[in-house]
């Protein structure tokens, strides 16, 4: 399989499942789509890229923690610090136990990144030997339902937040270089907030994997 026969099953796949496709400007790829998983306003924003130099299709997904759900883990990790790091190494043993890729990235103090939790990514890997509708169409259910899973966990122990997305510090610096990061709030409202610019995504690098 080609590069260009991969971007024809694609587009061809989601326009069977209509799922919408928004192409990017991206020169790192042969081709980078933003689709929204499952249709309709509750769907999550995906990252669909075919790097150049790679024979695989990356997918990932950004959600940005909010506001008010972050100033209430502050406050978990002032109070009770011990319960605070149990809580996140059990957020890090679901995505673990999800089998895809994930990075968190967690609020700084100086030098140390105690939390609270401001955002993570899930993504994960087809390689073209193995690119079929149903293992591209399970990545896609597969990334949503362990986003869920955290997303869930994250409004039942801290809130449903104040609708506002909170900081990431992480981000502080590539913004100034190529401008807003994706992001998906875990407040009240549904609106989806993403950057056109980004390729894969903060910490999210196909080369990375063997």
């Amino acid at each position: 399989m080609t590069p260009q026969d991969a971007v024809d099953q694609l587009k061809q796949w989601l326009t069977e499942e209509r799922l919408s496709a928004k192409a990017q400007n991206d020169p790192r790829a042969h081709a980078h789509f933003l689709v929204r998983y499952p249709s309709g306003k509750q769907g999550h924003m995906f990252a669909i890229v075919i790097p150049k130099e790679r024979d695989l299709v990356a997918v990932s997904s950004m959600t940005r923690v909010d506001e008010g759900q972050q100033k209430e883990m502050t406050d978990h990790m002032n109070d009770e610090d011990s319960d605070w790091s149990e809580w996140i190494h059990e957020s890090r043993l679901h995505l673990i136990r999800t089998g895809v890729d994930w990075v968190i990235h967690m609020g700084h103090v100086g030098d140390k990144k105690p939390g609270p939790l401001q955002a993570f990514n899930v993504s994960l890997p087809i390689w073209f030997d193995g690119l079929t509708k149903n293992e591209f169409m399970n990545s896609l259910r597969k990334l949503w339902l362990a986003k869920l899973a955290l997303i869930h966990e994250i409004k039942y122990s801290y809130g449903p937040g104040v609708g506002k997305p909170g900081p990431v510090d992480d981000w502080s610096k590539s913004k100034q270089a190529s401008g807003e990061t994706p992001q998906e709030n875990l407040g009240p409202t549904p609106e989806i907030e993403f950057d056109e610019k980004m390729s894969f995504g903060s910490g999210f690098n196909p080369s990375e994997w063997a």
